[in-house]
């Protein structure tokens, strides 16, 4: 601070006696201060505290524009070059870097401060300056052929200079007293190849600057002198010569000053039209193509930003009126569309994008085309309708969209899906065009883009389901997929020459999905699949897991109006499958549960066998849970057979639900002891004979804590013991009635397209039961299972009330079968729990009665008779226990002795 006060002191005294010194003595005065000014400068860490520094900007302003002009006049280009250089050169002998260095420190204060120096005459002499630096080559460089550090230096100062002189109108003005800035403007559209290449970026940089501040009288001073025609007739000269990219830069030069000059005049903009302005970008643009991605974007990007700006720079609104074609979307109407006042008012830029989409296929170069008019597009909802109704882009862009590269493709029908999406109306025409290109698959990726883009349109809204029905789309895919259906029949899982990969078996999947959106909610479209013939060619597509998952949503609507051919052909797939589909059983389960909520579906599922269907899946799995696994068995994991029986049992609830003809049938063709048979021979269950030999358990844990242990704590269970209390919990489950709703095998379901994360495929060890995963891309991987909540929780907080008694005599006809001679106490202690488990199950007066007359007695007797009838036994006294309580309940006193 104390530097500083000493400064202003010293100014002071230098105010006070200037007047009465001799220029000579003012400037030396003046020159010997600069340094300690600089100095204060650097020690205050960038800080001025100057109290008089509008006046010594100006006074060193003024001496720098007297040093460049005293160095330049009547000098040759190439000779004042050599003399501006020296003037500024950091070690030169003049004194001129010392002021330009003032200069720049004190244009970079405040505003006031910039004006006075925009008075002192600067930035007419920069001009002169800048123009000489740019056409005139600088022939000095370091050994390597680089600008030297010192000349970077100079030349960021001046160009700093320059920019915060430039940014304001006063400066502009400043400059038309010269004319070396309509000389700058033409020199950059006709020397761009033979000026200063370290120069180019720079002069680019002010030349925009003073774009952007462009004032009535600047504006009028350039038309004046034909600058924007004179630079237009150049560039013309240019684009045959120059390279795309050198082109691209010099045109956006002059573009800048015709569009930062219209909201101020629209006479550059007039100059540039009459001129054949937009052929010139034409032309510049069309050269363009084949240019690596980065090559020259900054440039290219920046004349199709100006295009597109230029769209809006009319006088008057377009006014058109176009005839809405119904059917539109309820939320749709054109008379109450307001307008945010960017709409297009001139057609020429415009015509300049569609030409060039048109006659290119550079990809870089379509895909920002149609940036520009998804942005046109946004500005103002009512700009398609302006569009489409006077040049119809996207109607003539449809036509030749398949001869453009793919992502163009994808870019385009995303455009098109955007009319729908976020215009909410229905383009009635270009819907045509496009399911006409469907139907002529000329290329497939186009075909499967397209037919992508009005899926996501019927997914939209139900109103597209009758407009592609009428269209005839709905009619084309069937016949598509008749096609497709013969060859996958004849093929037979062969890999024949004709079978479909890649791209057109995307296109498969994709017209399997159109068709499944199609019928969805519409009982008409369902019908029509019907009576074309086509619920035996869809269910072909079953076989192959790619097409599965629409094929499925096909079928379940035709279940709508059908549920017996839906039973009968899901039924009949999962009989027909091999003992190893197990991924296409899970599928077709899945299915089943989804129907089955429905208690229509029930009738339809047991005329059809559903049940007899359902368990002899369970017998396809015999010994499939054995541990460890044998035979083909090792090859799938036993997570995906206990998933497998999960769904099977969900199933069988699922249809046994509230419906006492189906449990009456279940019961009465004896199909819970089927069950008992099949679930006991997968492997995880005790079959050999032999006696079991008492021991005596040092603890008992209930059946709720054994499911705690198995798979919520680290506790070693053997693996076949976790199958069979997992199996156990399922028929618990079953006895009350949930098991469909339960969600044990809980999905994850990522977004469309969207893989899974890494943190979502955790690998699984032998202890953990996680949860089953959706697969990407319709695969599914050795699914995974886990506890969904805390079984005790759930054992505790369920009714009781038994819903299936047969479901308990299953429990109880595998409760001999959870013994093994290797694990004698674990196993004794898990019979145990079990039968307590069943006590409690019949603890009420109803609960015994039903499972009386179930024959829970004789199930008893039968399937533990060993245990039963000898007293040593375990499992004697509990058994006893739960006999009794039936027994009384259920015969004389006499008849029980």
């Amino acid at each position: 601070t104390l530097q500083w006060e000493t400064l202003g002191k010293q100014f002071v005294e230098y105010e006070q006696v200037a007047p009465f010194l001799i220029p000579e003595d003012q400037q030396r005065r003046l020159l010997e201060f600069l340094p300690l000014f600089l100095k204060a400068w650097e020690q205050s860490a960038g800080v001025i505290v100057f109290p008089n520094i509008q006046l010594l900007a100006s006074e060193v302003s003024k001496l720098l524009t007297k040093e460049i002009k005293r160095n330049l006049n009547g000098k040759p280009a190439e000779e004042a070059l050599l003399a501006l250089e020296q003037l500024l050169q950091q070690k030169g002998e003049g004194d001129g870097y010392l002021l330009l260095k003032s200069v720049y420190l004190l244009s970079q204060t405040d505003l006031r401060t910039i004006w006075n120096i925009i008075g002192s005459g600067l930035p007419a002499a920069l001009m002169q300056c800048l123009y000489l630096f740019f056409t005139v080559p600088l022939k000095k460089t370091s050994d390597d052929g680089e600008t030297s550090e010192d000349d970077a230096q100079t030349q960021e100062m001046l160009v700093k200079i320059m920019l915060n002189m430039y940014k304001e109108e006063q400066g502009v003005e400043e400059l038309l007293a010269a004319d070396k800035l309509q000389s700058l403007i033409i020199a950059a559209s006709s020397l761009w190849d033979q000026c200063s290449h370290s120069w180019k970026v720079p002069t680019g940089c002010v030349l925009r600057t003073i774009s952007k501040a462009q004032t009535k009288n600047s504006i009028v001073y350039l038309q004046a002198v034909d600058c924007i025609k004179i630079a237009v007739q150049n560039l013309f000269t240019l684009a045959d010569t120059l390279p795309a990219c050198d082109v691209c830069e010099a045109a956006s030069i002059v573009l800048c000053f015709v569009k930062d000059s219209y909201p101020v005049s629209s006479a550059l903009l007039t100059e540039f039209e009459n001129n054949d302005g937009y052929q010139l970008l034409l032309k510049i643009l069309l050269r363009c193509e084949g240019l690596q991605q980065n090559e020259g974007d900054p440039y290219l990007d920046e004349i199709l930003d100006i295009l597109t700006c230029l769209t809006t720079c009319g006088k008057t609104e377009l006014k058109v009126s176009g005839n809405i074609v119904h059917p539109q979307l309820p939320h749709f109407d054109f008379e109450r569309t307001q307008s945010s006042g960017m709409t297009v008012k001139n057609l020429q830029p415009f015509q300049v994008l569609q030409s060039i989409f048109q006659r290119s296929n550079d990809q870089h170069l379509c895909g920002r085309i149609l940036a520009a008019i998804g942005t046109i597009w946004a500005w103002d909802r009512v700009n398609f309708f302006l569009l489409e109704w006077t040049l119809q882009p996207i109607n003539q862009f449809t036509d030749i969209i398949h001869f453009k590269p793919h992502p163009v493709q994808v870019q385009f029908f995303r455009l098109v899906e955007s009319i729908v999406l976020d215009l909410s109306y229905v383009p009635h025409e270009i819907l045509k065009k496009v399911q006409y290109l469907i139907k002529e698959n000329i290329v497939p990726f186009c075909t499967l883009t397209a037919l992508q883009c009005l899926l996501s349109m019927t997914q939209k809204d139900l109103l597209f389901s009758d407009i592609f029905r009428d269209s005839g789309l709905l009619g084309l895919l069937l016949a598509l997929l008749r096609k497709e259906a013969k060859i996958l029949r004849k093929s037979a899982g062969t890999h024949l020459p004709g079978l479909k990969e890649g791209t057109e078996k995307e296109l498969n999947v994709v017209m399997l999905k159109m068709v499944a959106a199609l019928t969805a909610r519409s009982v008409r479209n369902t019908v029509v699949l019907k009576d074309y013939g086509m619920v035996p060619y869809i269910k072909i597509f079953l076989d192959d897991e790619g097409y599965r998952s629409a094929t499925l949503s096909i079928l379940e609507q035709l279940s709508v109006i059908n549920y017996e051919e839906y039973m009968s052909i899901i039924i009949g797939a999962l009989c027909s499958s091999t003992q190893w589909e197990l991924h296409l059983k899970l599928d077709l389960l899945k299915s089943l549960l989804r129907i089955l909520e429905s208690p229509k579906s029930h009738s339809a599922f047991r005329t059809c066998s559903g049940f007899n269907g359902l368990l002899s899946l369970l017998s396809d799995m015999e010994g499939a849970l054995q541990d460890p696994p044998s035979g083909q068995w090792t090859a799938v994991g036993q997570n995906c057979v206990l998933e497998l029986v999960f769904y099977t049992l969900q199933g069988i609830t699922a249809a046994l639900h509230l419906d006492p003809v189906n449990s009456n049938f279940f019961q009465r063709n004896g199909l819970f002891e089927k069950m008992a048979e099949d679930l006991g021979s997968l492997g995880c269950f005790w079959t050999q004979g032999g006696r079991q030999v008492p021991v005596s358990l040092e603890k008992k844990r209930t059946f709720a804590e054994f499911l705690d242990a198995a798979f919520c704590s680290s506790e070693p269970f053997p693996a076949w013991l976790k199958n069979s209390i997992w199996i156990l919990n399922f028929l618990d489950h079953m006895v009350k009635g949930t098991l469909h709703q339960e969600s044990y095998f809980k999905e994850r379901k990522p977004e469309m397209g969207e893989e899974l994360r890494d943190d979502q495929e955790a690998p699984q060890t032998q202890e953990e039961h996680p949860v089953a995963v959706k697969r990407p891309g319709n695969k599914l991987p050795a699914p995974a299972y886990m506890l969904w909540g805390n079984p005790e929780e759930k054992l505790e907080m369920r009714d009781c009330t038994i819903v299936h008694p047969g479901a308990v005599c299953v429990m109880v006809r595998l409760l001999p079968k959870l013994y093994q001679e290797g694990h004698a106490q674990l196993s004794q202690e898990i019979q145990c729990a079990l039968v307590d488990h069943i006590q409690s199950l019949v603890k009420s007066e109803k609960s015994r009665q039903v499972m009386c007359a179930s024959g829970l007695l004789s199930t008893i007797i039968t399937s533990c008779q060993d245990a039963f009838c000898t007293d040593s036994h375990p499992l004697h006294l509990p058994l006893t226990r739960v006999f009794e309580k039936l027994a009384s309940q259920a015969i004389e006193p006499h008849v029980l002795r």
